[in-house]
């Protein structure tokens, strides 16, 4: 039993299809029924059961699953252990972060480090999906919700403004009224955030014309006119044709937190990038 079989099946486990696991390993689907033929074959036992609703585990797929995540924790531990020990500035550095501050923030830092430090090679994912510190999904995490999750090292970045932007055509509604008003605002999943619960509550009358997790996208609608939005003063002020509205009152402003595997706490290149990052943004303490 290989330790690629075993990902392979955490894998199809966890995303209860073929298709889902395919995409967490970057394989494609077929692959991913095959090497799970060929996993089943080696262990003599069927590990799912197909249903309607994806693939469920039978008796000797939880067995094997209990099994699969210790060895799985115990190699990720090693690898940790293995980069954290890492003393040389060179190697890659995995960062994840939202689609804008990727974009607008980080990616000019990123540019500045590997200017002082060529051989670290940065790789930065921009989703809205929170990554596995502990599997190595990323080394480094940026998001405005503090970290719970154990052994992580996490500290407070920045704090985020956010203002009301519309295009220049865009007449400013009446506060608390907002009757004729189009608002661009976030999608159902992140209908609650406190930005998008506060613009409903300045504008009740008006009514959602866009609506997307991704600050991006709500800033290219705002600016082509398409209706007000709450997005934050580093993406918002960037953008052409946008300007600041006043509807009498700030919007909640949020905090970043930046975390990290502890296991990585001694690796030179994670610490040079956050010390970096905290130097060009005005962050006076230094990584944790």
């Amino acid at each position: 039993m290989e330790w690629s079989d075993l990902k392979i099946f955490l894998a199809i486990a966890r995303a209860g299809t073929l298709g889902g696991a395919a995409r967490l390993t970057g394989q494609t689907q077929p692959t991913m029924g095959r090497r799970l033929r060929a996993f089943e074959t080696a262990v003599g036992h069927t590990l799912f059961q197909r249903t309607s609703d994806g693939l469920v585990l039978t008796d000797a797929g939880s067995t094997v699953l209990s099994h699969a995540v210790r060895v799985e924790e115990d190699m990720l531990a090693l690898e940790r252990a293995l980069a954290g020990s890492a003393g040389v500035l060179e190697g890659l550095l995995r960062i994840s972060s939202s689609d804008w501050f990727g974009a607008h923030v980080l990616s000019p830092l990123i540019a500045s480090f590997r200017q002082t430090h060529p051989g670290v090679s940065v790789e930065l994912v921009t989703d809205s999906r929170l990554f596995s510190l502990a599997r190595r999904e990323a080394d480094l995490v940026f998001r405005i919700t503090p970290f719970d999750e154990p052994d992580i090292v996490q500290r407070r970045l920045m704090r985020l403004d956010y203002a009301v932007y519309a295009a220049p055509q865009v007449p400013v509604p009446v506060a608390g009224d907002g009757s004729g008003c189009v608002l661009i605002t976030m999608d159902s999943a992140f209908a609650d955030i406190p930005d998008a619960l506060w613009l409903r509550r300045q504008l009740p009358r008006a009514r959602i014309g866009f609506a997307s997790n991704s600050r991006e996208a709500q800033a290219t609608q705002c600016a082509a006119g398409a209706g007000i939005a709450v997005l934050p003063c580093l993406l918002g002020d960037r953008v052409a044709h946008l300007r600041r509205i006043d509807l009498g009152e700030t919007p909640p402003g949020r905090d970043v937190f930046i975390g990290y595997h502890r296991d990585l706490r001694h690796l030179t290149r994670l610490r040079a990038f956050i010390d970096h990052v905290s130097a060009q943004l005005g962050v006076q303490e230094s990584a944790p």
